[in-house]
């Protein structure tokens, strides 16, 4: 498709509660949607980037840089045929996956609405409704966060992770374990500990969790090796995953037994469906992470976690977990089964409310071919 116009926007959406992390405390999340103009028709992605270079390098400042200056110019006026062809022509960009996959969102919901194919039937999803959970950020206290997660599990959510961090973890997971028992339940480190230190989260195996995720640093894969063989809990990768090709270093160094497969962080849902397949023929679940999305990212989530190897249920909670209004005219809710249903609609199956991303709006730009 010729792509005509791309329109970048810079949304800082309030959430409904403080969400933590051992990264910090956000109480508003910012993102810049991405509109691509092609043949009568828009797409729109979400780059996952935040405010902070937390999670990783990319904030988005540095990606609004990023597609306004380098991403835009190589695919402006183009005939841009589908993502292979995309990511062709941003592979001489090092890094800024988050922005890349944006972008190539976008493609695909115009290459569906081309099309008449939901972003499912492209992807080769064979699920209509996924299995979903909910992320808890750490709390006050672990009866803060019992109480917390209490409200979840009477909201129908059957799996639950909550932040983990040093001080803040095996009391807090074995607070969560004797409220419920039967609950899956598991924790996110986000790069908290040493080798030394996740020495602490020994009992975290007497928990009957899912998995521990990304204990280690963030471009460590070797030491998470020599973690998993100290525990019984399968280890989870998370941010030490930014291609298919680290997945499988991972998998080759058995420094895990799950990976989180997020397509903002690897650089977009070809680069996801790749690092499922690749886990997939080495017998290694997957799950779909999350990155407080908006419905427009929450749908592309949706329809990739529809493949058979997310055999874990993802971040993708209802879209009212962490806003009071969404930016598109669709809503997702929880199923009574803990699932949500996978957009039917060509392409990401959404429409945008434009007086939430005016109410929204940071900032607006548009840039044209010539």
């Amino acid at each position: 498709m010729k792509i005509e116009s791309i329109t970048l926007h810079h949304l800082r959406m309030p959430l409904i509660s403080p969400f933590e992390t051992s990264f910090g405390r956000e109480i508003n999340r910012e993102c810049v949607i991405i509109a691509l103009n092609a043949e009568g028709l828009t797409g729109y992605g979400e780059c996952v980037a935040t405010r902070d270079p937390g999670y990783n390098y990319e904030t988005t400042g540095t990606a609004w840089h990023i597609l306004k200056e380098f991403i835009s110019p190589l695919v402006m006026g183009q005939d841009v045929k589908d993502a292979l062809d995309f990511q062709n022509r941003v592979a001489g960009i090092r890094g800024h996956l988050l922005a890349k996959a944006g972008v190539e969102m976008a493609l695909w919901d115009l290459l569906g609405k081309r099309g008449g194919k939901s972003l499912r039937e492209m992807l080769g999803g064979e699920r209509e409704k996924v299995e979903v959970g909910v992320s808890v950020g750490l709390q006050e206290s672990p009866e803060v966060l019992v109480r917390s997660v209490t409200g979840y599990v009477e909201q129908g959510y059957a799996r639950v992770k909550i932040k983990i961090k040093p001080g803040r973890d095996v009391g807090d997971a074995s607070a969560v374990r004797k409220a419920f028992p039967n609950l899956h339940l598991q924790v996110d480190a986000n790069s908290a500990y040493t080798l030394e230190s996740a020495q602490a989260l020994k009992p975290l195996d007497d928990l009957d969790l899912l998995l521990i995720e990304q204990p280690l640093f963030e471009d460590d894969i070797w030491d998470h090796h020599k973690l998993q063989e100290q525990f019984r809990t399968p280890i989870c990768l998370d941010e030490s995953v930014v291609s298919p090709r680290h997945a499988r270093y991972a998998i080759e160094m058995k420094a895990c037994r799950v990976i989180n497969i997020k397509a903002g962080r690897l650089g977009g849902l070809s680069q996801g469906v790749e690092t499922h397949d690749l886990c997939a023929a080495n017998q290694i679940p997957v799950w779909c992470g999350g990155m407080l999305e908006t419905n427009v990212g929450r749908a592309s989530n949706l329809a990739l976690a529809s493949l058979p190897n997310f055999v874990l249920p993802g971040d993708i909670s209802a879209s009212d977990r962490y806003y009071a209004r969404d930016i598109t005219d669709e809503s997702f809710t929880l199923n009574p089964d803990s699932t949500i249903d996978v957009p039917r609609g060509p392409g990401l199956g959404v429409t945008i409310n434009e007086s939430a991303m005016q109410q929204y709006s940071l900032a607006v730009q548009t840039l044209k071919a010539g």
